[in-house]
């Protein structure tokens, strides 16, 4: 048998999942702090002017963006030169797990010891390799899916113990940070943050290890030489791939909702409500939901199929944030009733983010089918780049129409027809996105079943084919 070919033998196994579980896990240990307490460590520890901050962060977020498809060309152009026996992603797993916990642990740690622009630029360079070290391992990580799954209910497990590993990876750093930096002198002492971010990435490093060792790549490889892999190669993807092209859509749409909601969503309690204790009741209420929703999500997706069951969702979820704003409009919701709601109704959106990574997978099979290309790396990739476009909108957008809708935090009360857009703009808005995901793939998607038995056949006799003509060499021999 070819080196570049995988046998597939057997199905997914508990470790497999838990290996696959570990991944998002191990990245999301070091990653969530970026979104929960490194502004402050920035400001409050480093001293560095908000304005400053705001232009670094916008350099960061491009750099982030443009890494994404650029690593997973990288890699797809690398394994179709060298074919390297360990497999297509998983050996670059092993390369970035050290460099992600060094260039997390520096991050946290290095700039603290400087003043003034050196401290600055240590922290600049830090970030910029924590990024890339980032990327280098969630790229892999993320396309590795489509190389251990055969089938929907493959990648629905799959996606599932991603799903729980990202939980379980944002809640850890989420819970422990604040109360570390709280522990050694407040936030505007270095040590917490010293001691939060060199934790965080010790656990990271030793559970992006389990993810390397208890996951495997089922998939056959297709054999393609590594000149007919080109960087301009995601461009034909998405003129020809409409499957692709919903993926980047939906990208889009739901990560603008997933980040307008968690900026702005403290404005209804703030605003309207008077109580911000409200937000938490809400979203302790509605959490059983969440947890339940993930359980049954695996059993569901074999009822409905992974495509079908995303798409319910979406139309569920933004049906129900619809009518939470026309509630709004006619009479006033009591807060734990709009915390619930709404908590219900993004979840059912939610469900999208934790179930496309399935997607992605069938999207690279197709694209397979239609170019005979297999470029996991240029696709995850892109379509991360527009989860990035998306992040960039939502967490913007929010902050532009609160100037439009008049909002003003010197007044101890704001207008009606202030308090009419916030309820909109945290009601509405999200609403209109969730459809926009449900609208992709319900008129862009085009991967039917019987597109899907077409590739069924098309991989299965390009299985055979290399073992055909080895049986055939072998009988030449005798």
């Amino acid at each position: 048998m070819k080196k570049n070919q995988k046998k597939q033998v057997g199905g997914l196994t508990t470790k497999h999942w838990f290996g696959y579980m570990f991944g998002d896990m191990g990245g999301c240990m070091t990653f969530a702090l970026m979104a929960s307490i490194f502004a402050v460590y920035c400001t409050n520890v480093l001293k560095i002017d908000p304005v400053i901050m705001g232009t670094l962060t916008l350099i960061w977020t491009i750099w982030d963006a443009i890494n994404d498809p650029m690593m997973g060309a990288l890699m797809d152009k690398a394994f179709a030169k060298h074919h390297n026996k360990n497999g297509k992603f998983r050996p670059w797993l092993l390369r970035a797990t050290p460099l992600l916990a060094i260039t997390a642990i520096a991050l946290w740690t290095v700039p603290t010891f400087f003043d003034g622009i050196t401290a600055l630029i240590a922290l600049f360079s830090f970030k910029i390799l924590y990024e890339a070290a980032y990327t280098m391992f969630n790229i892999p990580m993320g396309s590795l899916l489509s190389a251990m799954s055969k089938n929907d209910a493959e990648r629905a497990s799959l996606s599932s113990a991603r799903g729980v590993g990202s939980m379980i990876g944002n809640m850890i750093p989420g819970m422990i940070g604040p109360v570390v930096i709280e522990m050694f002198g407040g936030d505007r002492s270095s040590t917490g943050y010293m001691i939060t971010g060199t934790a965080c990435a010790i656990l990271g490093f030793v559970t992006c290890l389990m993810h390397y060792y208890w996951t495997e790549e089922r998939a056959t490889v297709a054999d393609t030489k590594a000149d007919d892999i080109k960087f301009t190669d995601i461009l034909t993807v998405v003129t020809k791939n409409r499957a692709f092209l919903a993926l980047c859509i939906h990208g889009i749409c739901i990560c603008t909702m997933q980040y307008l909601v968690s900026n702005i969503s403290l404005y209804m309690y703030s605003e309207v409500y008077h109580d911000l204790t409200y937000q938490t009741l809400g979203s302790l209420l509605s959490s059983p939901f969440m947890i339940g929703s993930m359980i049954l999500i695996p059993f569901m997706c074999k009822k409905f199929g992974l495509e079908k069951l995303i798409r319910y969702s979406l139309l569920i979820g933004g049906t129900i944030c619809g009518g939470l704003f026309v509630a709004h409009a006619l009479t006033d919701v009591h807060p734990l009733v709009h915390g619930v709601v709404l908590g219900i109704g993004s979840g059912f959106a939610m469900v999208s983010i934790q179930m496309q990574w399935g997607l992605v997978g069938e999207a690279i099979d197709y694209n397979d089918f239609l170019t005979g290309k297999r470029t996991e790396g240029s696709i995850y990739g892109t379509f991360n780049l527009s989860r990035r476009i998306g992040q960039a909108i939502g967490s913007s957008f929010g902050f532009y129409v609160l100037a439009w809708i008049g909002f003003d935090a010197d007044l101890p009360v704001q207008s009606d027809a202030t308090i009419f857009g916030l309820k909109a703009l945290c009601v509405l808005v999200p609403a209109v996105f969730i459809l926009g995901s449900w609208a992709a793939f319900k008129f862009v998607w085009n991967i039917t079943p019987e597109v899907r038995a077409k590739m069924a056949a098309k991989k299965a006799f390009a299985d055979a084919a290399p073992v055909a003509a080895e049986e055939s060499a072998e009988t030449t021999e005798e």
